[in-house]
Formats: C-alpha cells, structure tokens, sequence
C-alpha cells in the first residue's frame, strides 16, 4: 500500500516515525511519501519536505512568510496527486492539514486519516465542519475527545496516547539516584526540576520567574531540562550565578529522580504526571490581565494542562497569566514538598490519570485502525 504522510513539526515528526513503524508490521510493502523529518525519514520512504520549511508560528511570521506556504502547500497537493496514495495521513498542524483534506477529498477522492487531533476542543471549534466534510477517520490521543467530537455527531477513535508509550520505553528507566547523581556529576541533593519550555520566547518568559522563585528552598539542587535546539548559552544568560545546571537530552531522566518539578504547559505536564512527580504548572503571558479574560471567556476549556483536563477536575495548580507569581509559586512549591496528604492527594490522582489513558501501544492501534479501512473490501448490496 501507498501512504503519505504530512507532519509540520518536531513532535508531529516524532508521532509520524511512530506510526510508520507501526504500519510496516503490518504491511511488508509499504511505501512512504512525506513531508516531515528526520525521525520519519529514519523510517524510509522519500521526504519531500522537511518540516523545518514548513513550521512558522504566530500572525506575524506566518503573514511574512505566507507566498513559501502557499508554495509548499501547491507542492504537496501535486505531488499526492502524483503520487496516488492508498490513505493520506495528515498529523495534527491544522492550518496546513485542513486545506490539504479538503484539496484530497474535493479532487482526488482519496481517504483521509487525521492521526492526532488539532485542539479544537479549546478554540476554533468550528474546525468541527471541516473534519466532518473532509476527514474519513480521525485518531484521537486524549480520552475525552472522543465526547467532544460525539456531541457534533462525529465517531472517532481514542487509540491511546503516545506519551504512554515514550515513558514506558524510555532508556534510564531502572536508573536510581545514585547512578544518575553519578553520571552527571551532582550533588547528594533532592532535585527540582525546572521545565521552562521549548522555544526561546518561553524561555525568557518563564525562567528568570521560576529561578526567583526557588531560590529560598536550601538543601535542594535545581536542574533545568535544556530544550532540544537551544544552545547551552542562552541559558547562561538566566542562571548567571545561581547554583543551577542544565542538562541536555535528558529531560525523563531529571523527572525520573526529582522531588518535584515546575513545568510549562503542553506535553511536558502530561510527562510530569505519568513520571508521578508532583508538579506546578507555571506559565508567563504577555498583558497577563487580558490574557487570564480571554482564557476565562474565549477558550472553551476549564484549564491548560493536559493532567487537569484529563482528569476533568484540579489535580495540579496552574499558575498563568495574572496567577504567575514568585509568592504563588514559591507557596505551592512548598507545599508539594512538605504537606504529605496533600503531596499523596496529588499522586493518587496521577494513578486515576494513567487509568484514563490506558496502554501503551497507541501507534500500533493506530496503524491499525488505517490499515483495516484501506484494505477492507467494500460490503456488496444485495437488494
């Protein structure tokens, strides 16, 4: 079979090299064609574009760079159309995705596979329409998303969430505190870690208020999970001479062996939980008074973590916008590490958490969800 696969960034990449493993166990002839990474060119198959090309984030960049896009997405449309797939798999990245559906659907009568649904749950749930009209099957990666689609009439597939499957085959898992205090050189110390997020705008928003933050827990060491693709430098610029580290390439490891963690939101809350470290979510925006509004009375979520939402109720504090303090942090901060009842509280629900999500081996559902629908012969009419 013939599958294309578009993902326009690094986690997407991640997911897409994921599923394409997952498909070649089931089909010994796959052929690849895709726009996205290294990860999923690590799978074989012919990359067209690399992802690098294709992610720009923000009104701004997106109005500057808008004739590359429209290049790049012209580029993908004729060469689907050459290319004549079995399925087109679009993963998450919707501004791109949604209009590349609708060209496959309109024009080339070719199935659609969305693996891992854009957030419209949160905003623009409008979306809604477009998934319904161009999407054959959408593959869902958090539970309750699969209520959300029902209440506009649309079935989809909770095939389990790939965060599950990365904290259950991640290396170090056996490690303990000695080995890894070893290793890196540190102190005998309990660890908190630091999370302030992926790119360099989250970086300086979040860091500096964080490092302030923490400074008055003696007999504790800090550690930051360096970003992929930030140079060390740029974390020097906040640390100065505060007795903090930054290690690269081991986020899982630092969780792993800490007391507790502060963490910007996305994925690396969802980590945090599943590592059963107590967290903080702790995010920075910018005009904090009209950001906290808009969240209150724009978005249609009750929260900004992945653990609270899965669990559909407060089990972690999220502390953003106008609730992003040196004093609110430092006061839950204290807590976790020293109200055990409330630190347990936490933790059990964690347990509930990883209930809800379920096993691992979200890729191979996944693959076979769009293995079935391709291969499966129409059901004759026998009226």
């Amino acid at each position: 079979m013939k599958y294309y696969l578009i993902a326009g960034e690094a986690s997407g990449d991640l997911h897409a090299s994921n599923l394409m493993k997952s498909l070649k166990n089931l089909d010994a002839n796959a052929d690849f064609r895709f726009f996205g990474g290294d990860l999923m060119q690590a799978q074989g198959g012919v990359p067209v574009k690399h992802y690098r090309e294709l992610a720009y984030m923000g009104f701004i960049p997106v109005i500057t760079h808008l004739p590359v896009i429209m290049k790049n997405m012209e580029l993908c449309k004729k060469d689907i159309a050459e290319f004549r797939p079995d399925v087109v798999i679009l993963v998450d990245y919707p501004g791109f995705n949604l209009k590349i559906a609708k060209y496959v659907h309109d024009h080339l009568r070719i199935p659609v596979h969305y693996y891992i649904s854009p957030k419209v749950w949160a905003w623009k749930e409008y979306r809604v329409k477009s998934f319904k009209k161009y999407v054959d099957e959408m593959l869902c990666i958090l539970p309750f998303e699969v209520d959300f689609f029902r209440k506009h009439n649309y079935r989809v597939h909770y095939v389990g969430n790939p965060t599950v499957d990365a904290i259950a085959g991640r290396d170090h898992r056996n490690e303990t505190f000695a080995e890894f205090i070893e290793a890196n050189r540190l102190e005998s110390k309990p660890i908190i870690a630091l999370l302030a997020g992926s790119r360099k705008q989250e970086i300086s928003g979040n860091l500096p208020m964080m490092l302030r933050a923490v400074k008055s827990f003696e007999g504790y060491q800090f550690l930051i999970a360096g970003a992929p693709g930030i140079e060390s430098t740029f974390y020097d610029t906040f640390i100065e001479n505060q007795p903090v580290k930054v290690l690269f390439g081991q986020t899982y490891r630092i969780l792993a062996q800490s007391e507790a963690a502060l963490v910007t939101s996305g994925t690396a809350t969802l980590e945090t939980a599943l590592l059963n470290v107590p967290q903080i979510v702790c995010y920075r925006t910018p005009v904090p008074q009209l950001a906290y509004w808009g969240f209150k009375h724009v978005l249609h979520t009750p929260f900004i973590s992945l653990v609270n939402l899965i669990c559909g109720r407060e089990v972690v504090k999220e502390l953003f916008a106008v609730r992003f303090t040196e004093t609110n942090i430092r006061q839950e901060l204290h807590r976790l590490l020293n109200v055990q009842q409330y630190r347990n509280t936490m933790l059990q629900n964690y347990a509930e958490m990883r209930r809800i999500l379920g096993d691992p081996g979200a890729s191979d559902r996944a693959a076979f969800y769009v293995f079935r629908k391709i291969t499966q012969k129409p059901e004759k009419n026998n009226c």
